[in-house]
């Protein structure tokens, strides 16, 4: 599931690991992405040190055995971490599916933690890519799902997802025990704090923020790919 930041990929994280039948693994590529860029991330270092730099061993895990024996991998994976130079066959090996969430609420939460996003920071434009490399060379248009879908009914998207990609639906997804999970990145201490404190999807509340003038052009740039996604959302 290719995701942005600021989005509530972690909760569906927790949603899909809640599954019988379902092993998730969180960020594979973040390791790879610190060591190639440089960004000045919390616990780069650490994530650097402790996680998988090369980016084709990550990727031969990502499309080998299933771990711990089960029948589904969920891979929650950040649209931003597939750098260019990450060859884009091997998402033919998978089932590509795509979380988006409206980028004005997205930006006025991420600009707190980094001051100063580019474009390619805020992943929009890295989703776009991947859903139209799906589309493109598999000939399949993948499932996306908005997150303000989700939180409003989420036994009803998650139904509808699990539709699309030929499985049954579980009511296991829809509550999971409150806590850190052995799958969750090392950087969790850092970000996961409200999700460990969850036991299920939150209900929406809109964000009256509004985008600070000088990002205007940022969000009219993240805007119009999201719209190009959106129109292929999942419907309630």
């Amino acid at each position: 599931m290719w995701s942005g930041p600021r989005n509530i990929s972690t909760a569906m994280m927790r949603s899909w690991g809640n599954r019988d039948d379902c092993v998730v693994c969180d960020e594979p590529l973040y390791a790879h992405y610190l060591h190639a860029t440089g960004k000045d991330h919390p616990a780069a270092a650490e994530i650097i040190a402790s996680g998988e730099t090369d980016w084709t061993k990550v990727v031969a895990g990502l499309t080998g055995d299933i771990p711990s024996g089960k029948r589904i991998y969920f891979q929650k994976q950040m649209t931003h971490h597939l750098l260019p130079h990450i060859k884009r066959e091997w998402l033919g090996q998978v089932t590509n599916c795509f979380l988006i969430r409206d980028p004005r609420e997205m930006l006025t939460s991420y600009i707190k933690i980094v001051s100063q996003p580019s474009l390619e920071d805020t992943g929009f434009p890295q989703q776009t890519e991947i859903f139209e490399w799906v589309r493109g060379n598999l000939r399949v248009t993948p499932p996306v799902l908005d997150s303000v879908d989700v939180l409003n009914d989420p036994r009803r998207m998650l139904g509808l997802l699990c539709d699309a990609l030929g499985i049954e639906f579980q009511e296991a997804m829809l509550a999971w025990p409150p806590g850190p999970r052995a799958t969750d990145g090392i950087w969790a201490k850092h970000w996961y704090g409200e999700v460990e404190k969850s036991t299920g999807f939150r209900t929406y509340q809109p964000k009256r923020e509004a985008v600070p003038p000088e990002f205007a052009q940022l969000y009219e740039q993240c805007a119009e790919h999201y719209a190009r996604l959106y129109e292929h959302r999942l419907r309630l």
